[in-house]
């Protein structure tokens, strides 16, 4: 086998180039490779929220395997006090809520009672449905006990408030006077005498109407009575808030 000489002044063949090696960061085991990967997760998750600006994989790639464990620890820490941290303020959140709905629903009852107890004792306007009496007693026959009767009677009825001539009836009301000149606590009413009831005018009228009741004694002392059922009434006279001088509250 013949071998031929290489030329004079020809230069030698380059070496291959050398393998290069791998940087010390990539010869982590897999349990430091994975450990770096869920940091990195959680540790974006984590700076996001606080609103930090670091890069997360040079310093994860510069700790040391038991660094990343030290690392993870207080990462899932920190999230575990933040779920923590979550549930006491939704926890806080409800309670006020439900707070918030049974003071709003308790005043809301407060405000109802108030408005009936207005109503029963005459000290607001009311509306409904009831009836209108009208007696017309031209003799001038009508007594202080005929008025009482007609307004007992129409209580017993089932009238929830009333008002006679302008004058609101409470539970206090006091009759006085004489035949034809009649006085509804303290202040004169006239014949015709207007009664505007509410409560149910079927049951008030056949109350009225029974025998020996107000319609026949007020007919039989020569007065007119004429009784008209409404589906809506307003009684908008109004008595004076009395303020109790001697009784109170009992809180116990």
């Amino acid at each position: 086998m013949t071998t031929t000489p290489e030329p004079e002044g020809a230069e030698a063949a380059p070496p291959p180039p050398a393998r290069p090696r791998r940087p010390w960061w990539r010869r982590r085991g897999p349990r430091a490779g994975a450990l770096i990967g869920v940091l990195t997760l959680l540790l974006g998750f984590a700076l996001a929220v606080q609103v930090r600006n670091t890069d997360t994989d040079q310093v994860l790639a510069g700790a040391r395997e038991e660094d990343l464990v030290r690392i993870l620890e207080e990462v899932t820490s920190r999230g575990q006090r933040l779920r923590e941290q979550i549930a006491d303020e939704r926890a806080a959140l409800r309670q006020l809520t439900s707070s918030d709905s049974r003071s709003a629903g308790a005043l809301e009852e407060a405000r109802l009672r108030a408005d009936e107890l207005g109503v029963l004792t005459g000290t607001l306007p009311a509306v409904g449905p009831g009836l209108r009496l009208t007696v017309r007693d031209a003799g001038g026959t009508m007594r202080v006990t005929d008025l009482l009767d007609t307004i007992q009677e129409l209580r017993g009825a089932g009238a929830e408030t009333m008002q006679v001539d302008g004058v609101r009836v409470g539970l206090s009301t006091a009759v006085t006077g004489q035949p034809g000149a009649l006085l509804l606590d303290g202040r004169p009413i006239t014949a015709p005498y207007e009664f505007l009831v509410l409560g149910d005018p079927q049951n008030i009228e056949t109350a009225l109407n029974i025998p020996g009741g107000v319609v026949q004694s007020l007919t039989g002392r020569g007065a007119s009575v004429v009784v008209t059922q409404e589906a809506e009434l307003l009684v908008d006279a109004v008595r004076p808030r009395e303020e109790p001088r001697y009784a109170a509250p009992d809180d116990d």
